[in-house]
């Protein structure tokens, strides 16, 4: 079991010494590193991905979401350092997230997606913990902002508001209820207008 180590002041005498206490376990369900994509690891990102939006397909049908992944990484939208994967203590990938180049109007941001988790560890964390570091790691590069297309009952929880509170439109209309961005630290308040995913999105 996972243990919260919190910082208390012990003994007397105004010392103030600290010790660490055990506290209860927080945070993921799953213990999971996550890690920068590499080189070994695109057949087990497509399987992954596959396995992860299989549900409610035809039988053997190759999900258009694995395909994408692969599109992107040969394209000049690929961001390395965005290519994200959830890996188990013993080194199994059953997560992933990916972020590429997506533009405001003529601005450069961050589009979110596809993410995926392994079916047998969905709901335990994984895609919580991919997206707070995908979110982290642009941030840290000084991007402005990211934007993805899902739930907002779920994105809500990462920050991700409806894009037109920002005035920023989707590709596509109908998209608009569930077309979502988060500004980073480097927010830009002229950034507004048409949103454009990477062209490989265009053929799924």
């Amino acid at each position: 079991m996972a243990v919260d180590h919190r910082i208390v002041h012990a003994g007397g005498g105004g010392h103030g010494k600290i010790r660490l206490r055990p506290g209860p376990a927080a945070g993921h369900r799953d213990r999971v590193l996550i890690r920068r994509e590499t080189g070994r690891d695109a057949d087990v990102i497509r399987a992954v991905t596959t396995a992860a939006f299989a549900a409610g397909r035809p039988p053997g049908q190759i999900p258009n979401e694995a395909g994408l992944i692969d599109d992107l990484r040969a394209g000049p939208a690929w961001l390395p350092a965005l290519s994200l994967v959830a890996v188990t203590p013993a080194g199994e990938v059953i997560g992933h997230v990916l972020g590429t180049r997506g533009h405001v109007g003529q601005d450069p941001v961050v589009a979110i997606g596809p993410l995926a988790v392994r079916p047998d560890r969905q709901r335990r964390g994984v895609g919580s913990a991919l997206m707070h570091a995908v979110l982290g790691a642009a941030d840290a590069l000084g991007e402005p902002l990211a934007a993805l297309l899902g739930d907002p009952a779920y994105y809500r929880r990462f920050g991700f508001e409806l894009s037109a509170i920002y005035r920023i439109t989707p590709p596509k209309p109908d998209w608009q209820p569930h077309f979502q961005v988060r500004t980073l630290t480097r927010d830009h308040p002229r950034l507004h207008g048409m949103f454009t995913y990477p062209e490989p999105f265009d053929r799924t």
